[in-house]
């Protein structure tokens, strides 16, 4: 009986807001798990707690990039154009998208962000397109660049990578479905049949 809540508990969806995997499913999750909750981690400190790091900075990027060039027309999102540099550090992205969830803005602001990083060539480890991100859903960008600094947010952070290591997710996107992790976004139509 242990297990009961955690079985009729939504899917839990675990995204980067600099992984171009993860803007492709937080594009498609609605239609497929429209009760996910949306969690966002700070992608760079999942990497160094899993001693991994991203596949833009190995020798399979070209072909990675490629991969997501057609992935992305294949789900009719358009032409990538990748930021400079990518990937770089994500910690400000992820406290802002802290600020938003906060805010009861996460959604909007995960895809206002990823849009502009991977639509727009924005680099989201700049604050300046972290702000303009937030401007186009209503966040004021002086509120916004105030919070990314506050200890609460901070800690609001530390808090989501705990709880994303406590589920086991160790890469981005994920989904947690009565704690089974589906990893990649090629795995988001799975998670959603388990769901």
């Amino acid at each position: 009986m242990s297990d009961q809540p955690r079985r009729h508990s939504p899917p839990e969806f675990f995204f980067g807001a600099m992984s171009p995997y993860s803007w492709f499913s937080a594009e498609r999750i609605d239609s497929l798990l429209p009760d996910a909750q949306w969690r966002p981690v700070y992608a760079g400190g999942l990497f160094r707690a899993n001693d991994r790091s991203s596949w833009g900075l190995g020798e399979a990027r070209q072909q990675g990039i490629a991969e997501c060039q057609a992935r992305a027309a294949a789900y009719g999102l358009g032409t990538i154009r990748w930021p400079e540099p990518w990937p770089t550090n994500d910690v400000t992205v992820a406290r802002a998208m802290i600020f938003a969830e906060e805010a009861g803005l996460l959604k909007p602001f995960a895809l206002a962000a990823m849009r502009l990083a991977f639509l727009e060539g924005g680099d989201l480890g700049e604050l300046g397109p972290v702000l303009r991100a937030g401007e186009r859903v209503g966040i004021e960008a002086s509120r916004l660049e105030a919070a990314v600094a506050e200890p609460a947010v901070k800690e609001g952070l530390r808090a989501a990578h705990e709880h994303a290591m406590s589920l086991g997710v160790f890469g981005v996107p994920t989904v947690v479905v009565a704690g089974e992790v589906f990893w990649g976004d090629d795995r988001l139509d799975q998670a959603a049949a388990a769901a």
